[in-house]
C-alpha cells in the first residue's frame, strides 16, 4: 500500500471523506451553521440578499454540469456513470426550474438571469469547478462535487425545523434534504471514499487541496451575499 497521509490517519475507521472534512472542519461548520441558513429556515432573508444569492448561485449550474460530465467521462465503472447521469438530469430539470420560478417571483430582469455581473467569489468557485473538470481524474472531480452537495445536505438537514411558508425559501431547503438527495450524497461519498483512498500521496494531496478550497469558497459565498449587488 502506498504511504500517504490518509493511511497514517489516527483512526483507521475514518473514511476518506471524513478525513477530508476533518481537515477543514472550522470552515465546514461555519458554512452549514451560517446566518444565511438560519434566515432561510426562518423565511426572513432580506430580498436583496436572497436575490444576490440566487443570481450568483445560478451561474454555477453550467460549470457544475460540465464537472458532472467530466466525472461521467472519467468514472471507472459504468454504474457510476449511470448514477451521475441521473443526477445531472435532476440538476437540469428540478433545480433549474426552481431558479426560473424564483427569478419570476423576484421580478428579476432577463439580463441578470443570463449574464449578470459576477462577484470574485462566484468566479473563484467557477474556476475551481473548471480546474477539477479539466483534470479528467475521477476522484478529483468528486472532491469538488462532494463538497458542493454534501455541505448542502448538511445545512439543510434540520429535522425539527419547520419549513418557511414561501416556496422561494422552502423549496430551496427541500431540494437539498429529501431522501433521494440524501441517498445520492451517501453514494457520492462512497465513490470518493473508494477512489480517493486508492490515490497515491500526490493525488490525495490534490484531492485534499481541492476539497479544502471548495469548503472555504462555500463559506465565503455565504458571507458575501450580505453585500449584494443591485439587479434593477
Amino acid at each position: 500500500m502506498t504511504d500517504t497521509a490518509f493511511n497514517s490517519r489516527k483512526n483507521p475507521a475514518t473514511t476518506f471523506t471524513e478525513w477530508l472534512r476533518e481537515q477543514h472542519q472550522e470552515n465546514w461548520d461555519a458554512a452549514i451553521n451560517h446566518r444565511f441558513i438560519d434566515e432561510l429556515f426562518a423565511g426572513s432573508v432580506a430580498t436583496d440578499v436572497l436575490q444576490h444569492y440566487l443570481v450568483q448561485d445560478y451561474q454555477f449550474i453550467d460549470r457544475f454540469v460540465a464537472l458532472l460530465g467530466a466525472a461521467i467521462a472519467s468514472a471507472d465503472r459504468f454504474e457510476s456513470r449511470v448514477r451521475l447521469a441521473r443526477f445531472t438530469a435532476m440538476i437540469t430539470s428540478d433545480e433549474n426550474t426552481y431558479f426560473l420560478r424564483a427569478f419570476d417571483e423576484l421580478g428579476l430582469p432577463a439580463k441578470h438571469r443570463n449574464a449578470p455581473q459576477l462577484t470574485p467569489q462566484t468566479k473563484a468557485f467557477q474556476d475551481l469547478m473548471t480546474e477539477a473538470a479539466q483534470s479528467q481524474v475521477y476522484p478529483l472531480c468528486l472532491s469538488v462535487l462532494t463538497v458542493a452537495e454534501w455541505l448542502y445536505l448538511s445545512w439543510a438537514d434540520r429535522p425539527d425545523a419547520q419549513l418557511p411558508p414561501r416556496f422561494i425559501h422552502a423549496e430551496w431547503i427541500t431540494l437539498h434534504n429529501n431522501p433521494a438527495f440524501a441517498d445520492f450524497i451517501g453514494w457520492l461519498r462512497s465513490e470518493l471514499d473508494r477512489t480517493g483512498a486508492a490515490l497515491d500521496a500526490e493525488g490525495q494531496a490534490r484531492s485534499a487541496d481541492m476539497f479544502g478550497r471548495a469548503v472555504k469558497l462555500e463559506r465565503d459565498f455565504f458571507d458575501h451575499v450580505y453585500t449584494p449587488l443591485q439587479y434593477s
